[in-house]
């Protein structure tokens, strides 16, 4: 059946949204884009990582392909160009980005929701090991986007924060191809659910009733790491929370996201009205589950990025 779809018709489904066309258009052209990587690059893991950055340009800019017929030369085209960028480097590309965005173009996860379905990368992210997905997560749909950020918030140098992008990169294309044509969860529906669960714990929060929470959801020997160097368990995440709810400090939820056994929370921080400077503006909280239950709850207050770092980090720079 597929063999008997034409390109045109494939691309054409590819740019309305259709994450199995878009699937099957790599797949049917990946050995040709790893034919001119070899032929540049030799045999190796940088050819490999070249088609994989290919086919995430691909996954962006295949709305941009006006002439459906050529996806095979364009392709290859676009395999070439990512091989002589890494000829021409002259340090590592910067981890996990995807490919350098035009002015004016989304952001990379922007792109992403436009040019495949939601459910298709997060159904990808979640074949990613928990420091591959959470190091993802971080880096394309949070606040906390910087290298600095994302490695205070995993309790890691920015080197490894860099190591773990760069194999996010490649598995992430990798687990795009692999699932393209499979069901996908919804994970519009997840988020809702986790945007009411999050709701729900900062309700109980504010009436005293924290301690049910954690009882309730977290395993007994959870761990909870308010700040650097700092780890504890429920009882202290249980006396924290009663403090802010007596300082008169409320949260309120702004995004959610989540994937297998990880829910990132971002809520704004609201001071009493008599101390405005009591806290930071925001927090970030970082859910690790096993088999349902919290066992790890990570906080972070997060800095927002000058606007021109901003710019720089979605430009891929």
């Amino acid at each position: 059946m597929v063999g008997r779809v034409s390109d045109i018709d494939l691309v054409t489904a590819a740019q309305a949204g259709d994450v199995a066309g878009l699937g099957t258009l790599l797949a049917r052209h990946r050995a040709g884009m790893t034919a001119v990587a070899l032929s540049i690059l030799g045999s190796g893991p940088d050819a490999e990582d070249a088609v994989q950055d290919a086919a995430l340009v691909a996954l962006r800019r295949i709305g941009e392909l006006r002439d459906p017929g050529a996806a095979g030369p364009w392709l290859r085209a676009v395999t070439r160009n990512r091989c002589l960028a890494r000829l021409r480097a002259t340090r590592p590309l910067p981890v996990a980005e995807l490919p350098a965005l035009a002015a004016g173009d989304p952001t990379p996860d922007q792109a992403l929701d436009r040019t495949a379905t939601r459910d298709w990368v997060r159904q990808a992210l979640d074949t990613l090991s928990e420091p591959l997905r959470l190091v993802t997560v971080l880096r394309y749909f949070t606040e906390a986007s910087s290298y600095e950020q994302i490695a205070a918030v995993c309790g890691v140098p920015v080197g490894t924060v860099r190591s773990r992008l760069s194999h996010a990169r490649g598995r992430l294309a990798a687990a795009l191809l692999e699932t393209a044509d499979a069901a996908h969860d919804d994970a519009a529906a997840r988020d809702a659910a986790q945007m009411r669960e999050a709701r729900e714990v900062l309700e109980a929060g504010q009436r005293g009733r924290f301690a049910d929470v954690v009882r309730d959801t977290w395993e007994p020997d959870a761990e909870f790491i308010p700040r650097d160097g700092l780890r504890a368990g429920g009882a202290l995440a249980v006396q924290g929370m009663a403090m802010d709810t007596e300082a008169g400090v409320r949260q309120r939820i702004l995004t959610v996201t989540a994937t297998r056994d990880l829910a990132v929370w971002e809520a704004e921080l609201i001071s009493p009205p008599d101390r405005p400077d009591h806290c930071p503006p925001g927090v970030i909280w970082v859910l690790t589950r096993r088999a349902g239950r919290v066992r790890r709850l990570r906080l972070f207050h997060p800095q927002p990025a000058r606007p021109e770092a901003r710019e720089k980090s979605s430009a891929g720079q």
